[in-house]
């Protein structure tokens, strides 16, 4: 069992050295006048990459539920050298505004090159009590509108060989305890865009899908959320923003980040139980 283990470790890494190292490079240069669509750009990582493009001299489109806060973040943005940035307030939980975000971007940018999708609803942290309404609204939010968005925007993406990003979770690859809606909408995340790209492929389709799987990030509602529960190391929005943009930029299949999200992704089948104990003993109590 001892020479199994290290034979399935030696594996793990050699394939995670091996994705580094046939990366294709990230040119900054590219991104210089791209007309990009960004959801939950009020905070967070959306909010971080809105910079980061803005830094790149992109084109911006924002979106998210607080008109005031993006005032803000596109004010920043032309400061920090964005040829263009405007934004669009929409509640991501309406049967319109997906639609209309995404021709308001067209209209506004006369295309698009990337449609980045990266909004998420409020859900609590905590142990599920049978509260329905509540995932059947974050299904809409989390997962139904990010369809809903690809599917209005492709069409866009394929005149200009675009492309399509998707901001998911580590909890879209594994489960964990207290957050049972957030979790189920990040696993229809990764199956449906999965397979999208395995249509978009067959149809010869010129328009590439980036799948970014992300660890605990350092946010604001992540950390308020995760406080005096967990001790879990939580990695910088900035950075996992601007690995999220290069992802896209070149066009990979997927993003892990930061590295022990890949590592947990192959492993968690090979030794269930001791993963189950690991994600367990990762909280401090049950909030």
């Amino acid at each position: 069992m001892k020479t199994l283990t290290k034979v399935l470790l030696a594996s793990v890494a050699v394939a995670f050295l091996a994705v580094k190292w046939t990366a294709p490079t990230f040119k900054a240069e590219s991104l210089r006048g791209a007309k990009v669509l960004v959801t939950g750009a009020s905070t967070g990582i959306g909010e971080q990459m809105a910079y980061h493009y803005a830094a790149f001299g992109a084109q911006i489109v924002i979106t998210a539920r607080r008109e005031k806060v993006l005032q803000q973040v596109v004010e920043k943005c032309l400061s920090l050298g964005a040829q263009k940035a405007v934004y669009m307030a929409a509640d991501m939980s309406s049967e319109s505004d997906p639609d209309r975000v995404v021709e308001f971007a067209v209209e506004q940018l006369g295309g698009l090159d990337y449609l980045v999708l990266n909004h998420i609803g409020p859900s609590p942290f905590s142990m599920w009590e049978g509260d329905v309404q509540h995932l059947l609204w974050l299904m809409k939010v989390n997962f139904l509108s990010y369809a809903q968005m690809a599917w209005k925007g492709l069409p866009f993406l394929e005149q200009n060989k675009g492309k399509l990003v998707v901001v998911s979770s580590l909890l879209g690859k594994i489960t964990s305890p207290f957050v049972a809606p957030y979790t189920s909408t990040k696993f229809a995340l990764n199956g449906f865009f999965g397979t999208l790209r395995h249509e978009l492929a067959l149809k010869k389709s010129n328009v590439s899908i980036s799948i970014c799987t992300l660890g605990l990030i350092d946010t604001d509602a992540a950390m308020e959320k995760v406080k005096g529960v967990t001790n879990m190391p939580a990695y910088p929005a900035s950075e996992a923003a601007l690995k999220i943009i290069m992802t896209g930029a070149t066009g990979e299949r997927e993003l892990f980040y930061p590295w022990y999200t890949y590592i947990v992704t192959l492993t968690k089948d090979f030794f269930p139980s001791i993963s189950d104990y690991v994600i367990q003993s990762s909280y401090n109590n049950i909030p």
